[in-house]
């Protein structure tokens, strides 16, 4: 459904994204950030799903900076690589990647509102640009690493967000999201009965009754703030 084109952020890099339109007007547009593993195929289904429901959807490819053309399966062996390209990538001078997420939000508001929806490693960008970056409308993080940490939870967001966990998720211990819940009480948090990654039909921590609901809910927020 989807295709790819370049993307220039404000200081000249140029870096891909993936495109995906709906077949009629757009409701609005929605940013989707990749796990660690890339803009693979599993981004690309989850940007054509938001398509059909109506958005003009930007996948923007974060690891360009540091690596072009990440592709990666869920094995141990991409799990290490991707870990490594992430690091390198939070290793970049500020903004890094940001600037290139502020350049994908720019091109999805030529459909109106924007949201913007990440998982994983994605999901800690989307609260990062919730609280730093222009043009939103409202944020869905999904199991953002690293977003219950102090000084992530210290941020404040300029937008609505909503923040979707799995409790049985190693990565994010529950009771760092019960204290993200005290520290950002409007911030809407849902926790299911899920491992990390539980909304990717690719890895062994799918659930699909978790990743439905999940999406049902993010659904109904886009449609409430991007209206």
């Amino acid at each position: 459904m989807g295709h790819m084109i370049d993307l220039k952020a404000a200081d000249g890099t140029t870096f891909p994204a993936y495109v995906a339109e709906p077949s009629g007007k757009p409701k609005g547009g929605v940013v989707v950030l990749q796990e660690i593993f890339g803009v693979n195929s599993h981004i690309r289904s989850v940007a054509d799903g938001y398509a059909a429901d109506g958005y003009f959807v930007v996948a923007p490819a974060t690891f360009h900076r540091v690596q072009p053309g990440v592709e990666l399966g869920y094995t141990e062996a991409d799990m290490g690589t991707g870990f490594g390209f992430k690091t390198a990538v939070d290793g970049l001078p500020e903004p890094g990647v940001m600037a290139d997420i502020q350049a994908a939000i720019d091109h999805a508001a030529q459909a109106g509102q924007v949201g913007i929806v990440g998982y994983c490693w994605g999901g800690l960008l989307t609260w990062r640009a919730a609280c730093t970056l222009q043009g939103l409308s409202a944020a869905v993080p999904y199991y953002g690493g690293g977003m219950t940490a102090a000084a992530e939870a210290a941020r404040t967001p300029k937008v609505p967000v909503m923040a979707h966990f799995g409790d049985q998720d190693h990565w994010i211990p529950l009771d760092t999201v019960e204290v993200f819940k005290k520290v950002q009480p409007g911030v809407s948090v849902h926790v299911y009965a899920a491992n990390h990654g539980f909304n990717c039909d690719q890895r062994g921590s799918y659930n699909e009754a978790a990743a439905k609901l999940a999406r049902e809910r993010t659904l109904a927020f886009f449609s409430q703030h991007l209206g």
